[in-house]
């Protein structure tokens, strides 16, 4: 489906897994598949550093994530740690930035957005990735309000919900602000997407897996 819709770069904000690297061993020669002519980028969520597993040692749980790291570059993933990418056509330029985790409600924070942005305040197009939409007022609203667009995940709109029309609800609202859709504030935008797998309970009601296609389109 992705494929079909013939992107021009693909984007991925985090929680390639759930708790350990090897979750991906089945999965790789799947995702590799997803490929575009600027690239497929993408950053790591809260579930990527292992934090929610037992390990007998930082050690091991060290070399877990050097793995989960690898797994993206297997894929041909460019992983974005707290830095940018300039995509360049011409006399165009959009900077891709990728935060790490930065979570809120009590989630990791291991994202250093200054430091991801240092270099790119020049481009006139800058889009973000970062996990949780939580970082979106948290941080980048009032201190990056050049930021066009933020790409987040994390909520999975809880796996359940209901959508008639205009109408919807999930549990999630109940936690999030953000957590489902696209959401503007003045001239910055934030799209939360649902998800592709699942934490806990293996389905979904009602908020089935979701694959966002956007245009961006020239004003000026």
């Amino acid at each position: 489906m992705m494929l079909k819709e013939k992107p021009d770069v693909i984007f991925f904000t985090g929680d390639l897994v759930n708790n350990q690297a090897s979750e991906m061993k089945d999965y790789i020669g799947i995702f590799d598949k997803l490929k575009a002519p600027l690239g497929v980028f993408s950053v790591t969520g809260n579930h990527d550093y292992g934090d929610y597993h037992q390990w007998s040692s930082q050690d091991e749980k060290r070399k877990n994530f050097r793995n989960l790291m690898a797994a993206h570059k297997e894929m041909n993933y460019r992983l974005l740690m707290n830095e940018h990418h300039l995509l360049r056509q011409g006399s165009d330029t959009i900077a891709i930035i990728g935060n790490e985790n930065w979570g809120g409600r009590g989630f990791s924070k291991y994202g250093k957005l200054a430091q991801a942005y240092q270099g790119a305040e020049d481009a006139p197009v800058k889009l973000l990735l970062s996990h949780d939409p939580s970082h979106w007022d948290a941080q980048v609203r009032e201190e990056f309000p050049d930021i066009d667009v933020m790409f987040s995940g994390h909520t999975h709109g809880f796996q359940f919900g209901i959508q008639l029309g205009d109408f919807r609800w999930s549990p999630s609202q109940y936690a999030y602000k953000q957590w489902a859709g696209l959401y503007q504030e003045g001239n910055q935008y934030l799209y939360v997407n649902r998800g592709f797998g699942y934490l806990g309970y293996p389905g979904r009601i009602g908020m089935p897996p979701e694959i966002t296609v956007m245009e961006l389109q020239r004003t000026h």
